[in-house]
């Protein structure tokens, strides 16, 4: 009696073959810390940029709690940009109204105000653009 038949002549699945040493890898620290970055991007899925570069989840996670201890840089591109801020004396009608700190940061023309208490994400957001018109 024959419990199952295999068929040979459906196409199988991918098959990946690799050549040489081993499958262990070395990365380089601007190479993780490019990946890193990318994985903290707004709405990047680990699990899909650790596929990407063909590395476990867990190694992802492993190489960003390294770079939160300061054992790891994260790319140039996502480090913190500071651009020169400059103080003006206010008008003192100005002065009376807003009983708030505020800044006020120009670049390319445009001209941003943000007082005390302003999101911090939509903030970085404005500057992202700005720095793009630049």
């Amino acid at each position: 009696m024959v419990d199952h038949i295999v068929d040979a002549t459906a196409p199988r699945g991918r098959v990946e073959i690799r050549s040489g040493v081993g499958r262990r890898r070395r990365w380089s620290d601007e190479d993780k810390g490019r990946i890193v970055a990318e994985s903290y991007a707004p709405g990047a899925v680990v699990s899909e940029i650790a596929r990407r570069h063909e590395i476990s989840p867990q190694h992802l996670f492993a190489w960003r709690k390294a770079a939160r201890n300061g054992q790891l840089a994260l790319a140039a591109d996502e480090a913190a940009v500071f651009v020169p801020v400059m103080m003006a004396p206010q008008k003192a009608e100005v002065a009376k109204r807003s009983a708030l700190p505020s800044i006020t940061i120009e670049m390319a023309g445009v001209v941003v105000r943000v007082e005390c208490g302003v999101d911090v994400g939509w903030l970085a957001a404005v500057l992202r653009v700005m720095k793009a018109l630049a």
